[in-house]
């Protein structure tokens, strides 16, 4: 059987006609590769040696494109990763000499999963994305009240941990309906009135945004993704219209080749790195209670515990219990899994333990609460939060917060964040920013002072108002100038 070898074919921008070289091993792997370009639904010209698109195509934005037609085996896998075309949309051209067949998936987000900054966080998406093309697609987790998926690779192992905004807990496509009674047979025992609905997944991103410029690192690098998979809650309507385009684009190729999506939609939503070898803060917790850490890792997780605080008070999270933030132990020379949880680990120089703030969702209000629930720092029970903050925790973070144009220039990186969400407010994405401009003050303060993360808690709450500089209409311009004010008002049921 005749297995075509890997082709390149580029479009240069610098002509409306692009060619490509077909390198085929034989005459029958040209005719067949000539048949598939025509069957992928674009009109190539053919010529004895080339293949030429004809006049007048548009070619992308970027200076190279590229359609990376790799070798597969008999069973018709695809071996090597999605092509890029100029209409940005990410097809996978699955070639075989032995039915020369084509399968067209529709975008899985490739079209718009761009992160030229963060290279290693692209290819894990595009891992991500080639999996779900093999049909490894992400598994659902049972855990929690929205639908969240597992990622992962072509291998099988999860790289990451995906929750769409369309299945958040109070989302249209929420596969977990049961919240939805929650909220409106008992509002003051579930939903929060101070969040925006439907934000998580700008939640999550913007906690890990707000990790890096601090320089905690306790958040798991989290941005925004498109992707689309058969595992996926999709609606009844857009699983027709899927199996529609298919049938149309098999039965009917002249039509179905118009069709600007073959697959399932892509959904928008966070993506946040798997890490592995974390469990969950309450086991260690009544671990440590038991049996006292040696000094230096009781320290090392005293820093990290700080950096958490940090992060929470921040982001003013309203959901951070001890079932939603992560601790490893590390220990050179004992693996995690050999190691027996009856038997503490030896006290070494090297161990070390880490934190790791997942779950960040329902953070960044647009008042402090004031209704039902006060929604507590659930760390603020723990004996490390009667410890005052130490003075590595200091350097680290009260230069930063302390700086008026740091703070604005994070408003302004969380700014780029939001307004991508359709339903953005810039109104309420101000008020936003006013609490969380109190918390900066409030902590600011309390690291200043020498508290302790309980302290810190019971500080006055305060939000920080960009001063309105007037405007022409019902245009208003914001000005320079902050004004302070104190949150007097407070929930039904509180604990401080």
């Amino acid at each position: 059987m005749d297995i075509l070898q890997p082709i390149r074919i580029p479009y240069s921008p610098a002509f409306t006609t692009a060619t490509a070289m077909a390198a085929v091993v034989s005459v029958e792997s040209k005719k067949l590769l000539i048949r598939l370009l025509l069957r992928s639904g674009r009109t190539f010209e053919r010529s004895q040696d080339r293949l030429e698109l004809p006049s007048g195509e548009r070619v992308g934005r970027r200076p190279k494109h590229e359609i990376d037609i790799r070798a597969v085996c008999a069973n018709g896998h695809a071996a090597g990763s999605p092509c890029g075309l100029s209409e940005r949309k990410a097809f996978t051209l699955a070639v075989s000499a032995q039915n020369a067949s084509v399968r067209l998936s529709g975008a899985h987000g490739g079209d718009f999963n761009h992160f030229p900054e963060d290279p290693e966080f692209a290819d894990i998406i595009q891992r991500a994305e080639q999996a779900i093309e093999g049909g490894v697609c992400p598994e659902r987790i049972s855990q929690g009240s929205s639908g969240s998926y597992f990622v992962k690779d072509s291998k099988g192992k999860i790289i990451g941990v995906f929750k769409p905004k369309s299945e958040e807990p109070y989302g249209h496509l929420n596969p977990k309906w049961t919240k939805y009674f929650h909220k409106l047979c008992c509002p003051c025992c579930f939903g929060r009135g101070c969040l925006l609905p439907n934000q998580g997944y700008l939640s999550e991103a913007a906690a890990s945004l707000v990790d890096t410029k601090l320089g905690l690192g306790v958040v798991p690098k989290t941005k925004v993704v498109y992707l689309a998979s058969e595992t996926f809650h999709y609606s009844a309507i857009d699983r027709a219209k899927s199996r529609g385009k298919k049938y149309a684009l098999e039965k009917v190729p002249k039509v179905g080749r118009r069709f600007h999506r073959v697959g399932l939609p892509p959904k928008v939503g966070s993506f946040q790195l798997f890490v592995e070898g974390y469990r969950e803060a309450d086991h260690w917790l009544r671990r440590f209670e038991a049996e006292p850490l040696p000094e230096n890792t009781r320290k090392q997780l005293q820093s990290q515990f700080e950096r958490l605080v940090v992060l929470d008070y921040v982001i003013r999270n309203t959901d951070r219990g001890n079932d939603n933030w992560l601790i490893k132990y590390e220990n050179p020379g004992e693996s995690g899994e050999g190691q027996k949880e009856a038997e503490w680990p030896e006290s070494s120089p090297d161990s070390c333990i880490k934190i790791a703030a997942i779950d960040n969702g329902l953070a960044f209000p647009f008042k402090h609460p004031d209704e039902w629930r006060a929604y507590p720092f659930h760390w603020a029970w723990l004996p490390q939060a009667k410890v005052a903050f130490s003075q590595e925790t200091r350097e680290l973070v009260l230069s930063r917060l302390s700086d008026m144009n740091f703070v604005q220039d994070l408003c302004e990186d969380l700014y780029e964040l939001f307004k991508a969400d359709k339903g953005f407010d810039k109104t309420m994405f101000e008020r936003q920013m006013s609490v969380m401009r109190g918390q900066v003050l409030n902590l600011t303060q309390a690291l200043k002072d020498g508290k302790s993360p309980i302290q810190l808690v019971q500080m006055p709450r305060v939000v920080v108002e960009r001063s309105r500089s007037g405007g022409q209409g019902r245009v208003v311009t914001l000005g320079n100038a902050f004004t302070q004010t104190f949150h007097c008002k407070r929930p039904f049921f509180t604990s401080w």
